[in-house]
């Protein structure tokens, strides 16, 4: 089985939605309701023209993070949209439960303890079937300093997913930095994540908290000697072990990258993922092919086993979603 494990929405009117929530200031009753025939036109349509072209047998399909808008006020706004993303992908499993599970995401308001998020989690995991969570690692979307993951304010987050036996997904949303590209700040947060949480030991208070991090690990594979280095000399620590902990995408659009990551981390903590639709659904001139076309990357490594394309296209992603059922 082809399990592709870093998926986004790929229908819905949350357009429109959106639109009026920002528009009336969240004024309105925030009540959504999705047309479900145009649903699922875009459900089949992808599943048909998309899933089954590329060989994938499933996607684990999350919001789409960069449209969450985490740090927009008032926070009401924040959760309506949340709970209408993830209704979004409810509706999306139903209407086929073959080719599609649901990752909730949360309405991570930076203006809220992070105990306010936690109902829409529990509310998604127990009454509807889903089988992970996203997380912002900065909600404040570069306007300002959030508590890196590492800060003892997260732990309540910890405490549910590992009660929950969910895995998080380690994506960031936009930044508001005019200065960044928003694909860069993605590399920049995704990387302070696994420092952060290295540097501050969260895997010695939450030994079964299971945290993938997007985009193949931020630079830390890449600049791995660094890193290495620095927490050598100043935290006293295996940065190896370290890394050790978490798990890793193959969302990065060329082979030699992934299969430095696959050397760097191994495979048995590497899952496939694709990010369709998103950033990589754009035609590369060179293939032929859409850039999150990735699969035919994968079984053409020569750097790489039968037994780690086992592990990277299936068996990482079964041990860590638990709640995954054929």
């Amino acid at each position: 089985m082809i399990i592709d494990a870093h998926a986004h929405t790929n229908g819905g009117n949350l357009g429109n939605f959106k639109a009026g929530l920002l528009a009336s200031r969240a004024f309105t009753t925030g009540h959504f309701q999705q047309d479900e025939e145009s649903l699922r036109r875009a459900v089949n349509n992808h599943a048909t023209n998309t899933l089954a072209k590329v060989g994938t047998d499933v996607q684990f399909i999350s919001p789409r993070p960069f449209q969450l808008m985490h740090s927009e006020k008032p926070v009401k706004l924040v959760h309506y949209y949340a709970e209408a993303s993830n209704e979004v992908n409810k509706m999306s499993v139903q209407i086929d439960p073959v080719h599609y599970r649901a990752v909730a995401c949360m309405p991570q308001s930076p203006y809220e303890p992070v105990t306010a998020w936690l109902p829409e989690l529990e509310r998604r995991v127990k009454e509807d079937g889903f089988i992970g969570c996203l997380i912002n690692p900065d909600p404040l979307e570069g306007e300002g300093h959030y508590p890196g993951m590492g800060d003892e304010s997260w732990f309540p987050l910890y405490e549910k997913m590992v009660e929950l036996d969910v895995p998080g997904l380690i994506h960031s949303g936009t930044t508001k930095n005019p200065w960044d590209y928003y694909q860069n700040y993605f590399i920049t947060t995704e990387t302070s994540c696994i420092l952060q949480m290295s540097e501050h030991k969260v895997f010695d208070t939450f030994p079964n908290l299971k945290i993938i991090v997007s985009h193949g690990g931020g630079s830390i594979p890449y600049q791995i000697g660094r890193w290495r280095s620095l927490f050598d000399r100043t935290f006293h620590l295996d940065f190896d072990e370290c890394l050790s902990k978490f798990y890793f995408d193959t969302v990065l659009y060329n082979p030699e990258s992934i299969e430095f990551l696959v050397k760097m981390v191994g495979s048995e903590r590497c899952l496939f993922g694709t990010e369709n639709p998103g950033t990589g659904s754009s035609m590369n001139k060179k293939t032929g092919r859409t850039y999150d076309d990735t699969k035919p990357w994968i079984d053409g490594l020569t750097g790489i086993t039968d037994a780690d394309r086992a592990n990277i296209y299936e068996n990482t992603a079964r041990k860590i979603f638990t709640r995954f059922k054929d």
